[in-house]
């Protein structure tokens, strides 16, 4: 029997969710309005602002009527590893389609920025909103190495839509360090999996020893990685755009960035880690 509950709805979690509906929505309206493109920044920036509205409106819906609680997963790191993929997602397109679609005197596509630049303070006060305070009982998701975790997944994503397969074949030392960027994210994407199905208890050790084990692995890893691909990408390898938005030589600048971005996440990540399992333990 479904149950309504009226109070998701009015409760400061359920009236930011209903923002989030409204902007999201405005923002690939006014986009859509202004015609089609087979770009695929501008397909990117489109599917984030319908994917988040969609999943949202989910959300939104299950917890209305209480299906959410008939549902074999954790509910809460579901919603709060959403929120935060949603915010990276849509911080991107916020960037992104304003620095290549937009113009001082294009009205659409600056409302389309504005909107989608508000959605994104909203998925960040979702975040803030369901994270883990200090003390409490909370789901891994909801805690700091948890939101971490989607932010390394996510990065990962970029860096790969970065990678050419051709600039990395030709290199070993580059073929090294998409490795380090696939493991990494495959770890990643497997505690939050894993998180989310509550199944932590099939990994073969505590969960929060494999956890630090494997982020001292991926900082070592990361960091020959943010060594390496800059090495052998940059060398003998200038700049040659002469013309267009789009150089292929760009996204070897955007691997590098965001490469270090990630190694700082990282760390950070273990320094967390390290300080649940040795420090709090003791």
């Amino acid at each position: 029997m479904v149950t309504l509950d009226l109070k998701t709805l009015t409760v400061p979690v359920g009236i930011v969710r209903m923002l989030q509906l409204v902007f999201t929505c405005i923002s690939f309206s006014l986009v859509a309005s202004l015609g089609h493109s087979t770009h695929s920044y501008w397909t990117w920036c489109m599917f984030t602002w319908c994917f988040c509205f969609c999943l949202t409106f989910f959300i939104l819906f299950l917890e209305f009527t209480s299906l959410n609680a008939k549902l074999p997963i954790s509910w809460d790191d579901f919603t709060t590893a959403f929120a935060m993929l949603a915010a990276l997602m849509v911080l991107a397109a916020s960037v992104i389609y304003p620095t290549f679609f937009s113009c001082s005197t294009c009205g659409k596509s600056i409302g389309a920025t504005v909107t989608s630049c508000l959605a994104f303070i909203l998925y960040a006060t979702e975040v803030g909103l369901t994270r883990a305070k200090p003390g409490e009982i909370s789901g891994f998701l909801s805690t700091v190495p948890g939101l971490l975790k989607v932010l390394e997944a996510f990065v990962a994503c970029i860096i790969f839509m970065c990678v050419d397969s051709f600039s990395y074949s030709r290199f070993p030392g580059l073929q090294w360090c998409v490795a380090v960027y696939s493991m990494c994210f495959i770890f990643a994407l497997l505690v939050i999996i894993f998180t989310i199905c509550r199944l932590l208890a099939l990994f073969p050790a505590p969960f929060d020893t494999v956890l630090t084990c494997c982020n001292v692995l991926a900082v070592l890893m990361y960091m020959t990685a943010v060594v390496i691909w800059p090495l052998y990408s940059f060398h003998k390898n200038p700049r040659n755009c002469s013309q267009g938005f789009y150089c292929p030589w760009d996204n070897l600048v955007v691997v590098a960035v965001m490469t270090g971005f990630n190694l700082v996440a990282y760390i950070v990540d273990t320094v967390y880690s390290v300080k649940l399992v040795f420090i709090t333990s003791t």
